[in-house]
């Protein structure tokens, strides 16, 4: 197929040198033989500026949004006319364009696509063009139904990871535990339980290193552990802090990758938003970490959602813990059975590959909407 592709590198600009979506929305596309053409447009600032609710946002909207939606529309066009396009495929929040721009791509001709993932608690922010687009690939099973509600039609198309850039690297093995992601919601104290408890688990990405405590303070919870047991953390008033040895900074995309093949066990949490924050119960789902660290060989050890089940086998494929004290006891059993433990680690890269990469996730999606054809 011919497809425009619109979509920025990364997610936010927090992670301002990751290529994440590039790795694996791009290159999956291209690595399928479809001739995609890229959107000429800088889309970092408009991901920065996605929620109408943040500071400053709703003047950056009103001002560049119609920039945008010009340039879209001018090179679409021009590419249509050199030769037809079959898919217009983006990663648009409802602050990027309004309904009017992407009827008028229905209107050339093509299939339009969003992809959005966030939709689990902020569907609020795709909710005015959903029902523009011809589909909507939504990974949150649960969020189905709100996109209908809305007239949309959402394909579920589950997040994934691309064979050709996440793999095993040949690197010393130098961590028991290692988690790589944001600090916020209940990882820290479940981090905090973790070293509590003497287990040697290291996190890196925004916002760790500003919960570093002094070493004397991280002396006395270590000297605490023995209670952990009769004390295990709910959910916090504010951020716990933790011993800065383990705190770490953000890491490239290859240095993540790379700190899956360093850990004996990767960490993964579920959950997106705690219960008193606005919403009536916890959120959980599914996220794109799921398959990266299996696809890169670490062995993973998730907080457990039922969803995960359609996907990898617990306790064969990955392994999983419901609270912090199961959390302690699964990082201490598998640290000392490196047997189980690496079998495990080897059926969940080979699951991964045969049925959880890109190419495939988006083919199927392609098929769905009977739009397969020859590269």
């Amino acid at each position: 197929m011919r497809i425009f592709y619109a979509v920025g590198s990364r997610p936010h600009g927090i992670l301002a040198e990751s290529s994440v979506w590039r790795i694996n929305l791009f290159q999956p596309l291209v690595a399928l033989g479809h001739d995609v053409i890229e959107f000429d447009f800088d889309l970092d600032p408009h991901y920065r500026h996605a929620d109408p609710a943040a500071t400053g946002a709703r003047d950056f909207i009103s001002e560049r949004r119609p920039v945008l939606e010009a340039a879209l529309l001018r090179q679409v066009t021009r590419a249509h006319e050199e030769e037809p396009i079959d898919m217009f495929f983006s990663y648009f929040y409802s602050a990027f364009v309004r309904s009017e721009v992407i009827q008028a791509i229905n209107d050339m001709g093509i299939v339009s696509v969003n992809w959005y993932c966030n939709a689990s608690y902020q569907f609020n922010l795709v909710r005015d063009i959903a029902p523009a687009y011809s589909y909507c690939l939504v990974p949150e099973r649960f969020r189905l139904r709100d996109y209908r509600d809305e007239g949309a039609t959402p394909i579920y198309c589950q997040e994934a990871a691309n064979p050709d850039y996440y793999g095993p690297r040949d690197v010393p093995l130098e961590y028991d535990v290692s988690f790589v992601g944001a600090a916020y919601g209940t990882r820290p104290s479940y981090m905090r339980d973790l070293a509590a408890a003497s287990v040697d688990a290291h996190a890196w990405g925004p916002g760790w290193k500003d919960m570093a405590m002094p070493s004397s303070r991280a002396l006395r919870l270590r000297q605490a552990g023995s209670h952990l047991g009769r004390r295990m953390l709910g959910r916090p008033q504010r951020p716990p802090s933790l011993p800065a040895e383990v705190c770490g900074g953000l890491l490239s995309d290859s240095e993540m990758v790379s700190m899956f093949s360093r850990s004996r066990i990767s960490l993964g949490f579920s959950g997106v938003v705690d219960a008193g924050s606005g919403c009536d119960a916890p959120i959980r789902q599914v996220r794109l970490r799921d398959f990266e660290v299996p696809m890169s060989g670490g062995f993973y050890l998730l907080e457990y959602l039922d969803e995960i089940e359609d996907f990898f086998v617990p306790g064969e494929e990955i392994a999983v813990f419901e609270g912090s004290r199961d959390l302690v006891a699964k990082a201490r059993y598998y640290l000392s059975h490196e047997d189980e433990r690496e079998g495990i680690r080897s059926a969940g890269r080979a699951r991964a590959i045969r049925d959880h990469t890109w190419q495939k996730r988006l083919t199927d999606a392609f098929g769905e909407m009977s739009l397969v054809r020859e590269p």
